[in-house]
């Protein structure tokens, strides 16, 4: 259950002061250059011709916003979320959640029932809230999809799943209403093969392993520290789960879970792929 400080509001935001702060909270978070950031001079305009914009407010502060715009995808009209970030002191609140909720539920009220977005398929927290808290699916997967960065989280480039929030699914209601149960334990993970796995000493172990039907794909619970802590382990993580994602999706399987949990004493984050006929 997610849990809020009653001075936490959740709104949508028109107003230029409140766009200027965009500006400042996109620098904070994700540590990029003024020339990188998305400017208030192109929100005016966005959000005149149907983009979402919603921020969350601690006193009037802003501390996180989630940012979509409308587009077409296989002829029908989605939102399309370029951004969703929360400042580091106020993350683990569940703010990306409740976000999110806000604004599937703007789209509902526009007559769009999908959301689409991308994310880098390394970072453990963003896949578990993306996959395992919004149900969301993944078929596609985007090599360097934003070029080089100054963004200090880019350094081993910026690879990108594409991801679909399929709004009025069954697959969604029972997440966002707390009933989903998983598709497999964590204890019957021994009988699915995993492509890619997380070695004793952490590093990234191809082992080519596949069967009909379903794959797993481990990856570190701690991307983020690594490219700090050791950026050459950093960069090889980056190539082999490129790898092992091209194959899975190159062979016709979606991505459809995402898991956490210890061990050897390490968090490790795990996808499941299946093949389409047999998707939730």
């Amino acid at each position: 259950m997610v849990t809020q400080s009653p001075a936490i509001d959740i709104r949508e935001i028109k107003e230029l002061p409140e766009l200027k702060a965009i500006e400042e909270l996109q620098e904070k978070i994700w540590g990029c250059s003024e020339r990188e950031i998305l400017p208030s001079l192109a929100l005016i305009p966005l959000l005149e011709i149907g983009g979402v914009l919603i921020g969350a407010f601690d006193r009037n502060n802003l501390i996180g916003f989630v940012l979509g715009f409308p587009g077409i995808e296989d002829g029908r009209p989605i939102i399309h979320s370029d951004m969703l970030g929360v400042k580091p002191e106020y993350r683990s609140r569940g703010l990306g959640y409740v976000l999110k909720q806000a604004q599937r539920k703007k789209a509902l009220e526009k007559g769009i029932d999908t959301i689409t977005w991308t994310f880098d398929p390394l970072q453990s927290r963003n896949a578990y809230l993306n996959f395992a808290k919004l149900g969301v699916i993944a078929n596609r997967y985007k090599v360097n999809y934003y070029g080089e960065t100054s963004s200090f989280l880019h350094r081993t480039g910026t690879d990108r799943l594409w991801v679909k929030w399929l709004l009025n699914s069954e697959r969604v209601a029972k997440r966002l209403q707390g009933q989903h149960v998983p598709m497999i334990l964590a204890d019957e993970f021994q009988k699915v093969p995993a492509l890619l796995r997380v070695s004793e000493t952490g590093e990234p172990e191809l082992t080519n392993e596949t069967s009909q039907g379903a794959a797993l794909l481990e990856i570190p619970g701690n991307m983020s520290d690594l490219i700090i802590e050791d950026g050459e382990l950093a960069r090889r993580w980056r190539e082999a789960s490129r790898r092992a994602f091209a194959k899975v999706l190159d062979g016709g399987y979606t991505l459809v879970e995402f898991y956490r949990f210890e061990r050897d004493s390490r968090v490790i984050g795990t996808y499941l792929a299946l093949e389409k006929q047999i998707q939730p």
